[in-house]
């Protein structure tokens, strides 16, 4: 059964969207966090093609309890600690995975989370991937949004700058109002405001209280 759908918003004032360079990227995590807020994250996976907003990420810093480079290289991490704009994947509960976006200089380990994603094309793809889930549940949250767009481990590493690859960032020029919160779902460092979000999205992970 195909569930009622939440209409998809209209950012303000998009353009034609454009690759985004690396060199745009900034260096800074809490800086690359706010600015792929209202980016978007296009999929080509699978033989179909998915364009989603970015609406909600979360940053990992060094020296972050809480996140996977804490204690250094490791054979699961070691795309954290390469050049920035790569898709860093990595599975949790043996279930679901997670895209992350590489944020800082080479040896540094750092990178921020995309936790939520509006779909803006190709959502028939991603109703397919996930059949019954309503239409407001596709992307909300890490794990959905790669079952959403078919993202999973074998994409940990791809450039995401990079021309023809299967999953990249463009910019359409589209500005959301952004808020920032606790992160969500930890155990360690749980009081840190490092989780950045499109104000007044429908599409947000979490309790709305925290997106308030």
């Amino acid at each position: 059964m195909i569930l009622p759908h939440v209409p998809v918003r209209k950012s303000s004032s998009p353009s034609r969207p454009k690759r985004i360079a690396r060199a745009t990227l900034p260096v800074d995590t809490i800086e690359l966090s706010r600015f792929l807020i209202g980016k978007l994250l296009v999929a080509r996976i699978g033989g179909a093609r998915s364009v989603a907003r970015i609406v909600e990420v979360e940053a990992y810093l060094t020296g972050d309890p809480a996140s996977h480079a804490f204690r250094g290289p490791t054979k699961r991490n070691k795309v954290m600690f390469g050049p920035r704009g790569h898709a860093y994947v990595y599975r949790i509960y043996g279930t679901s995975w997670c895209l992350n976006v590489t944020s800082a200089k080479p040896g540094v380990g750092e990178a921020a989370l995309v936790r939520a994603l509006e779909p803006v094309a190709g959502i028939e793809a991603m109703r397919a991937r996930r059949p019954g889930i309503a239409d407001r549940d596709l992307l909300r949250g890490p794990g959905r949004l790669c079952a959403a767009l078919g993202i999973d481990g074998s994409l940990d590493g791809i450039d995401l700058c990079a021309a023809r690859s299967p999953l990249a960032l463009f910019d359409d020029r589209a500005t959301l109002p952004i808020g920032v919160s606790t992160r969500i779902g930890l155990t360690k460092a749980v009081e840190r405001k490092l989780r950045f979000y499109a104000r007044g999205s429908k599409w947000l992970s979490g309790r709305v209280s925290l997106s308030s």
